[in-house]
């Protein structure tokens, strides 16, 4: 198959229309998935490490990120994590906790957070440090998607898919928080990059493997 030619993304594989095939039937069932999609992103927001030297905590995020694009595909997964920053700017606290609130949370020697209790964020987006990186979730579901729609995500090149997706990622966040915050690049890749390679590398190698092998699982399913 043509490398351009969109293919079926894994919910569709999943979770087939199950007989709602009018256009309503159609969007009841893609609301449903980009929902869900975005409760999964909250509860990912809450597993958080805070790090005393920086104000953004490594968290879950990019972990959803990666799964709502190459599960989703380009437009679903993007208007996930766009349902998700709205749902944060105007409706619950679902963005992930910044540090001081872990600390609150947990005490001074309290360093992991693993959603309960609940310490969301309800912020504006250009209030919060973390505001750029939170757009570049939208941006990279999108990608990932739109990768996943080549067959990427069922191809050996799905880690390069996912490395790029998380590569947007920072592209939107490193320079909104310099500019938020007021700080330097060497400070900025100090408080916004360096601490979250080794965490994003494990996220990356995880996504890449959960991805084919619930493909394995249809595959499995349908030969039965």
């Amino acid at each position: 198959m043509q490398a351009g030619i969109k293919q079926q993304v894994l919910v569709d594989a999943l979770f087939p229309n199950f007989g709602l095939n009018s256009k309503y039937g159609i969007y009841v069932r893609e609301s449903i998935l980009i929902l869900g999609f975005a409760v999964l992103m909250s509860l990912c927001a809450q597993i958080a490490i805070r790090i005393p030297y920086t104000v953004v905590p490594i968290t879950g995020q990019t972990f959803g990120v990666l799964l709502a694009g190459g599960a989703l595909g380009s437009r679903k997964g993007a208007l996930s994590m766009l349902i998700y920053s709205l749902i944060g700017m105007f409706l619950f606290p679902v963005f992930a906790p910044g540090s001081e609130a872990i600390k609150t949370s947990l005490g001074d020697s309290g360093v992991f957070h693993f959603i309960f209790p609940w310490s969301g964020t309800q912020n504006l987006l250009w209030s919060m440090p973390s505001g750029g990186y939170i757009l570049g979730f939208i941006a990279a579901a999108y990608l990932i998607g739109k990768l996943a729609e080549k067959g990427w995500d069922r191809k050996s090149n799905l880690l390069l898919s996912l490395f790029l997706g998380n590569t947007v990622i920072y592209i939107f966040g490193l320079p909104w928080l310099s500019i938020n915050l007021g700080i330097g690049l060497s400070k900025t890749l100090e408080w916004g990059l360096w601490p979250f390679l080794a965490g994003d590398a494990i996220k990356l190698v995880v996504a890449s493997m959960m991805l084919p092998a619930a493909w394995n699982l249809v595959q499995f399913t349908k030969n039965k």
